[in-house]
């Protein structure tokens, strides 16, 4: 797919590390409470199994899974909301910020510092999307063509292989059954989520920019409110060490 870029990659990584002190339960609990509001069942609601999933690979505890669903039916408890943050970067990356917040009040001010303190700017709604599709995304522990063909009559709309693993692009509607159609085919499913793709991606020559891209990504993420970062850059191989 066209709109591929590393900082889905980069992004991993830095979640697996802060996975590993503990850093990212809040933004699984909130992930998981959104989910839940279609219904506390992962067998019936494939958003909150996809979060639930999530917070397992992440070595997240049952009680605190079971907690951020039980948010949904406790009256007393703030209610979040989702709100979809738009803006360009350094280099003029277009940046997507998903945000659970039970107060915009203290959201918006958050996600607007982290672009202005790093070359970049908040931008009004709409005016960053529609350069981004709606898509499911599975990474699969598979390479080669026969694995690919496999994930292409499985009803996926393209795939691509990364570091001995493969991308798989569905439409949102069509994620949970190619999901399951993988896995009851022999494929190890490492990750599914819906996730916002890039139609094209900027490419970043220039070491400084890079830099300043990765700053503003890493402050947007250290927000507890943030649940997920999508942005459209794709950096020359080498520059970042």
């Amino acid at each position: 797919m066209s709109g591929h870029s590393k900082w889905s990659t980069i992004k991993r990584q830095k979640g697996a590390k802060d996975a590993a002190r503990g850093a990212v339960f809040t933004k699984l609990g909130n992930m998981i409470a959104i989910s839940a509001r279609s219904g506390a069942d992962p067998d019936t609601n494939f958003s909150l199994r996809l979060a639930i999933d999530k917070a397992k690979a992440a070595n997240m505890p049952m009680a605190n899974i079971q907690r951020a669903i039980d948010r949904v039916s406790d009256k007393s408890a703030a209610q979040l909301s989702e709100v979809l943050y738009e803006g360009y970067g350094p280099g003029g990356v277009a940046i997507l910020v998903e945000t659970a917040t039970d107060n915009t009040n203290r959201t918006y001010p958050e996600v607007r510092l982290a672009f202005s303190k790093h070359g970049g700017n908040i931008a009004e709604k709409g005016a960053v999307v529609f350069q981004f599709d709606r898509k499911g995304v599975i990474r699969l522990k598979a390479s080669g063509d026969d694995a690919m063909l496999q994930v292409l009559d499985a009803g996926a709309e393209d795939v691509v292989e990364e570091d001995g693993e493969l991308i798989v692009y569905t439409s949102p509607k069509e994620l949970a059954k190619v999901r399951t159609a993988l896995t009851e085919g022999g494929l190890e499913v490492v990750e599914a989520e819906l996730s916002y793709v890039p139609n094209n991606t900027v490419e970043v020559t220039d070491e400084a920019t890079a830099g300043k891209i990765m700053r503003l990504m890493d402050a947007l993420e250290d927000s507890d409110d943030v649940t997920a970062t999508h942005v459209n850059f794709d950096i020359t191989d080498g520059i970042l060490g």
